[in-house]
């Protein structure tokens, strides 16, 4: 673990945008709130933009769960989904790209798809393990970033199969929570944890959640696999960041 307050900045730093902190160690002479020069500001457009979506993500679920007006709470969803390109689109025009801004927006994403989830559980229309799966791939994915950080000085780059995972969960995610179009249950198996592919009639979208879930376990396996790649190449090298811990 980080020894004093400033290795811990230094080490969420370098998970956020490693080549950023870089830029500023060398002393970049790019302005003040471009994306190689994020400011520390908190109280900017951009990030009030980004507060303002996790308040429609808990108007969201709060309306879904309670079933008062699906397609209102839909709308919220969305709102706060396409904004995710707006606060960054503020960000770098205004430049007031910030630090805080950076952490905020990929914790807003997984709040986003998590309450999209749990509103999902709530209601019965998908299956616990799924959650419990896509929440536990993140910690395990993430615990893995920073231990690596003893040995690589940044974290691994984000694969094209994890990529296609994100890509297939939110849309299949989407499909769910819109509840259209429902088709017939296959009938492969006689589960109950497996809707659609038993006898349940249930919505399209189960079946791109299962292609998401593939995807997010083939990921995990990739980065492992990259993770002791690295350690190995490091130990082999002699090299450890013990600094950052």
């Amino acid at each position: 673990m980080p020894k004093t307050k400033d290795e811990l900045k230094q080490s969420v730093k370098n998970q956020l945008d490693p080549d950023a902190l870089e830029a500023q160690r060398r002393g970049t002479t790019d302005p003040v709130g471009t994306p190689n020069n994020p400011s520390h500001e908190i109280f900017t457009v951009a990030n009030l933009v980004t507060f303002c979506r996790f308040l429609l993500t808990i108007a969201f679920l709060v309306l879904f769960v309670r079933h008062e007006n699906r397609y209102l709470a839909l709308a919220l969803y969305a709102i706060a989904a396409v904004t995710d390109f707006l606060d960054g689109q503020i960000a770098r025009r205004t430049q007031t790209v910030s630090w805080l801004g950076k952490m905020m927006d990929p914790v807003m994403d997984r709040v986003l798809l998590f309450t999209g989830v749990l509103g999902l559980i709530l209601t019965g229309e998908l299956p616990v393990w799924v959650a419990v799966f896509v929440i536990g791939r993140d910690a395990y994915l993430f615990l893995g970033g920073v231990i690596l950080q003893r040995y690589r000085g940044r974290p691994i780059d984000v694969s094209y199969v994890g990529k296609i995972a994100t890509a297939l969960l939110m849309t299949g995610f989407s499909l769910m929570l819109l509840g259209l179009p429902r088709v017939e249950g296959l009938g492969l198996v006689n589960a109950s944890w497996l809707p659609g592919l038993n006898g349940t009639p249930s919505c399209l979208g189960i079946f791109v959640v299962y292609l998401g879930v593939l995807f997010s376990a083939a990921t995990a396996i990739i980065y492992t696999g990259e993770f002791f790649k690295f350690r190995r190449e490091a130990i082999k090298a002699g090299h450890r960041i013990d600094s950052e811990f």
